[in-house]
C-alpha cells in the first residue's frame, strides 16, 4: 500500500479536459472510495493533446474554487507543478490520479495525452501516479460507467503493490456494458496502423482548413498483448509506462560507431 505517513491517504487529482469536465467529477467519486483528503488542481479550459508541455511565455493564474479545489489557466503539467510546489505545501500527496479522460489513451496516444502527462509530472516529483481514460466507441451514447464502476477496485488492488518510482500506470476502460467487460489485463503499449485522421474542409470563403482528430481513431491492434488488443477484446488495460525513453540495445549499437 502506498502510504507516506500515518495520516489519511492524500490524493491529488488533475486532467486535461478541464476543471468542469464530467470525467473529473467521476474521478473525484472514484477517489472518495479511497479517502476524503482529495485535492483537485486542473486546467481552467480543455487541454487535450497538450502532452507534457509547460507554459513559459506568460504568467499563470490560479483560481480557488473550493477549500481544496483550484483551476489553473495552463496545461496539465502546469497544474501538477503548481499543485506540488505551491498549493500542497504542508504535505505532498500519497497518490496522483489523472482523468477520467474523455476517450482512450492507447498506443502512441500516450505521447500526445495531457492526461498521461499530468501523471508523468507527478511521477517526476516522486509521487505514484495513475492515468485513467474511458474509451469512446459511440459519441452519441457515451458513458463513464465502466470507469466509475471498476476503477475503485482496480486502484485498490494496484495499491497493494509497489512499482518503480520512475513508472506511471496507464489504465483504459472499454466502452461496453459492465456485464461484457472481460476482467483486467496487464499489457504493453501498442501501436496503431497510422492512418489519415485529418479532415479537410473549406470555410465559407472557399479556403481550406484542417481538423486533426475529428473522427474516432482506428484502435485495431498490430501486435498481441497490447493495450489496443485488450480494449478491443473488452478488457480493462493497465500499462506501466517508463519515464526513461532510452532504447538500451540501440544505445549499445551506436557505441560501436565510435570505437
Amino acid at each position: 500500500m502506498i502510504k507516506r505517513t500515518d495520516q489519511p491517504l492524500r490524493i491529488l487529482l488533475s486532467n486535461d479536459d478541464g476543471i468542469h469536465a464530467p470525467g473529473l467529477k467521476v474521478l473525484e467519486k472514484i477517489a472518495r472510495t479511497l479517502t476524503d483528503d482529495i485535492w483537485v488542481v486542473a486546467p481552467e479550459s480543455e487541454q487535450s493533446g497538450a502532452a507534457h508541455s509547460l507554459t513559459l511565455g506568460r504568467p499563470l493564474r490560479t483560481r480557488k474554487l473550493g477549500e481544496k479545489t483550484f483551476s489553473v489557466d495552463g496545461t496539465p503539467t502546469d497544474c501538477v507543478m503548481i499543485a506540488l510546489n505551491k498549493l500542497l505545501t504542508d504535505r505532498a500527496p500519497d497518490l496522483m490520479l489523472s482523468g477520467v479522460n474523455h476517450g482512450s489513451n492507447l498506443g502512441e496516444d500516450v505521447t500526445y495525452s495531457g492526461t498521461v502527462a499530468a501523471a508523468m509530472e507527478a511521477t517526476l516529483f516522486g509521487i505514484p501516479a495513475i492515468a485513467l481514460s474511458q474509451e469512446i466507441s459511440d459519441h452519441t451514447n457515451f458513458s463513464y460507467e465502466p470507469a466509475q464502476h471498476f476503477a475503485p477496485e482496480v486502484i485498490k488492488r494496484l495499491l497493494t503493490q509497489t512499482w518503480s518510482p520512475d513508472v506511471l500506470l496507464n489504465i483504459n476502460f472499454p466502452d461496453i456494458s459492465l456485464e461484457k467487460i472481460k476482467g483486467v489485463r496487464i499489457v504493453k503499449q501498442g501501436l496503431r496502423n497510422i492512418n489519415d485522421s485529418i479532415f479537410e474542409w473549406k470555410d465559407p470563403r472557399g479556403r481550406p482548413f484542417f481538423w486533426i482528430g475529428a473522427t474516432i481513431r482506428d484502435n485495431s491492434p498490430t501486435e498481441i498483448d497490447t493495450d489496443l488488443e485488450a480494449i478491443q477484446e473488452g478488457a480493462i488495460s493497465i500499462t506501466p509506462l517508463h519515464l526513461d525513453l532510452t532504447h538500451s540495445s540501440t544505445l549499445e549499437t551506436l557505441k560501436l560507431a565510435f570505437l
